[in-house]
């Protein structure tokens, strides 16, 4: 006879969320055991009077609530995040047909990179022609997908008159000067 397996599940801790009150701050939900939340509202009060015994003008003032704050970490746009993927590939070799993870073509490195950030592009640089919103080149920004030699080559628009691209056979993927004469169309990812 062989040992029975069986499951059993551990009993509930019992948490609450105790708001504790900041004068001049707000109000705060913070997760803690029942055992504790008491104790919460206690430091909630300390720190109340603690802030109301210092006078506000050696505070300073407080941020907007909807302001950036230098430490906040900026929110990355779809094609922010395209184009860092797209930089960690400089130097993955060239392969007609490859879409990633180690060799690419054009279209497939772009494609490649925007799924990184979640979206599904087309796999040919013709179809990924007629993705998101035209873009003029003098409104170029760092992330937007450009169409080039005909319409037969893309690559991932990086600031500074540059395209990130996988070019040709012999020559990885690497950072090409881009010149408006050679733009067919260039779209924005939205």
């Amino acid at each position: 006879m062989g040992a029975i397996a069986t499951t059993g599940a551990m009993p509930a801790i019992q948490a609450q969320a105790a708001t504790i009150n900041v004068p001049g701050i707000g109000d705060f939900d913070v997760p803690v055991p029942q055992e504790f939340e008491a104790q919460a509202q206690d430091l909630g009060k300390q720190l109340g009077q603690a802030l109301s015994s210092v006078p506000p003008s050696s505070l300073g003032t407080l941020p907007d609530p909807g302001m950036a704050l230098p430490w906040d970490a900026p929110s990355s746009s779809p094609a922010d995040i395209a184009l860092d993927a797209a930089k960690t590939k400089v130097g993955a070799a060239y392969s007609w047909g490859a879409s990633g993870p180690y060799n690419f073509d054009c279209s497939g490195l772009v494609q490649w990179a925007y799924k990184q950030a979640g979206i599904e592009l087309p796999r040919t640089s013709f179809e990924q022609s007629h993705v998101g919103a035209p873009v003029a080149f003098k409104n170029l920004q760092p992330g937007d997908i450009v169409i080039t030699n005909g319409g037969g080559h893309v690559g991932i628009y990086a600031g500074d008159g540059k395209l990130l691209n996988a070019v040709q056979s012999g020559t990885p993927v690497s950072y090409t000067q881009l010149r408006p004469d050679q733009v067919v169309t260039a779209r924005r990812v939205v």
